[in-house]
């Protein structure tokens, strides 16, 4: 039997609801919302005040101190924070990756590299079939975190529709993922080999990380500081870089900078940047 309520009326999120919601945000994860988002965020939540048949956002955010919502609450954060993501967004760095990192590294190295803000997995299988292509040995391994259990479960499946292959090179694309058949028709599958290297965790950047993440060769933290006050900036570079080797990579967005960051880390060139030996 359907127990949930069905409502034809939402009342607009008002004032007072989106300031609870904006430091709601800031507070569990570093989220700075500006006041120009009030309308984003009434559209992108509600279906879920629909979904559960209620007729205002503070019924709503009402049941994130509910016990037994804990999973809502990562749903309304993915759904606040979900950024458009694509196999070899900005080229230019998979172009560096290519030419400048991967053949330095000596061989038999294991190379890793941290993916840490993966969404739906894009990012971290096109740095798998670089790795795979054009790694000094075939021993690598990439993480891939993010803040959305339901985003990462759908990385974890590696499966996406053909339009997503619309930036893998045919070579490839036809080397590293497979097409779907019957149900799966209209699908891509991202070959199993690759996701064998691949680990894909939860992982809120801006509170602990875990400890046994280890060091890495490379970490890619793109289109994530834009969400982010400068102070929050501040932590979440002194948190993360504590992962990243002397001597390794760090890249972010083309529309980012570390302007006012106080690191250890060179500027390469825009956008990628070298930690301290």
């Amino acid at each position: 039997m359907d127990t949930k309520k069905h409502v034809s009326t939402i009342t607009e999120l008002t004032k007072a609801e989106f300031l609870w919601i904006k430091d709601y945000l800031y507070k569990h994860a570093g989220i700075v919302l500006n006041d120009t988002k009030q309308a984003m965020v009434m559209g992108r939540l509600e279906k879920r005040l629909r979904h559960f048949g209620l007729s205002s956002y503070s019924e709503y955010f009402n049941m994130f101190c509910s016990p037994g919502f804990e999973n809502e609450i990562t749903i309304a954060i993915d759904l606040l924070t979900t950024n458009e993501t694509y196999f070899f967004r900005e080229p230019k760095h998979f172009e560096f990756l290519k030419n400048e990192i991967l053949p330095k590294l000596p061989y038999g190295h294991t190379t890793r590299i941290w993916s840490a803000a993966s969404s739906s997995g894009e990012e971290a299988y096109t740095l798998a079939m670089l790795l795979a292509e054009y790694a000094n040995s075939n021993q690598w391994q990439i993480i891939g975190s993010d803040i959305s259990s339901r985003i990462l479960e759908k990385a974890r499946r590696g499966m996406y529709p053909d339009t997503a292959a619309e930036k893998i090179p045919s070579r490839l694309l036809k080397k590293y993922c497979l097409k779907g058949m019957g149900e799966y028709e209209g699908f891509l599958l991202i070959d199993p080999v690759l996701r064998h290297n691949i680990n894909f965790i939860y992982a809120n950047l801006i509170t602990t990380l875990p400890q046994d993440l280890g060091l890495f060769d490379v970490i890619f933290l793109r289109n994530v500081m834009i969400y982010f006050d400068l102070e929050t900036k501040r932590r979440l570079l002194e948190r993360i870089l504590k992962f990243l080797k002397p001597g390794g990579y760090f890249f972010i967005s083309h529309s980012e900078s570390l302007n006012g960051m106080n690191t250890d880390l060179q500027c390469v060139t825009p956008s990628i940047y070298v930690k301290s030996v």
